[in-house]
């Protein structure tokens, strides 16, 4: 199998110390790969080094086997490597029209409504400035402005972080159903447990490492696993 994403003994930091140490991680065409850890593991670190802004990192990174490990951050979007920050992922005084033109100059209307149907509560608010949405239509919208350019893999940044709980399980079924668009998804979420749930496979970092990893039933099932690194979360 293809894997879309792989990561080769990634390290890297931001002075001469690794914050993150050798991490060999991989997704593959259509899954749902959830990343989880306590806070300080790394989390943030990886993304960053996987997109290209760390500023200094060693090992690879390879998209659909090409290294893009030298690339800057916005050749790996061009090449189809779409990320959704936790905070600042709309822009905010442009309504949702316009947020979904400026994500790529070239979209069609064809696109647009391809979203929309991914995200029909956005088909009502397209001349609504993206500011005023709730928080759950505003991260859909984040979604459908980093699927609109037809990546293959989407990384998500703690996409439930800023949501009011009874949001949270609606965010969590829309990404869930983004196997329908065929691309994968690799995701950093805090509430792990819920996140794991709808994946098919995950890792857990501590302290910069990977720990555990492995199918995502297996670790829910871990009694180890889940006191350490899980949690009793909620489910809300």
């Amino acid at each position: 199998m293809n894997q879309v994403l792989a990561t080769t003994a990634l390290a890297g930091g931001y002075t001469d110390v690794n914050i993150i140490h050798d991490i060999n991680l991989h997704v593959n065409p259509e899954e749902i790969v959830t990343i989880a850890g306590t806070n300080g593991a790394g989390k943030s670190t990886f993304l960053k080094a996987l997109l290209g802004l760390l500023p200094r990192t060693e090992g690879t990174v390879h998209l659909y086997g090409q290294d893009i490990s030298g690339l800057s951050t916005e050749s790996r979007i061009e090449l189809g490597l779409a990320y959704v920050p936790q905070v600042t992922n709309v822009f905010r005084s442009l309504t949702v029209m316009e947020n979904l033109q400026v994500a790529d100059r070239k979209v069609s209307r064809h696109q647009i409504d391809e979203m929309l149907a991914v995200f029909p509560a956005l088909g009502t608010r397209l001349s609504q400035r993206a500011g005023t949405l709730s928080g759950g239509e505003r991260q859909q919208l984040a979604f459908a402005r980093a699927l609109i350019r037809a990546p293959k893999i989407i990384v998500l940044d703690e996409p439930t972080a800023a949501l009011a709980p009874g949001l949270v399980q609606s965010i969590f079924d829309v990404i869930g159903k983004l196997k329908a668009l065929k691309v994968a998804v690799l995701m950093v979420e805090q509430r792990a447990r819920q996140a794991l749930e709808i994946s098919d496979r995950g890792y857990i970092l501590d302290q910069g490492k990977v720990v555990l990893s492995g199918n995502a039933r297996e670790l829910l099932d871990n009694p180890e696993m889940t006191e350490l690194y899980l949690g009793t979360q909620a489910h809300t």
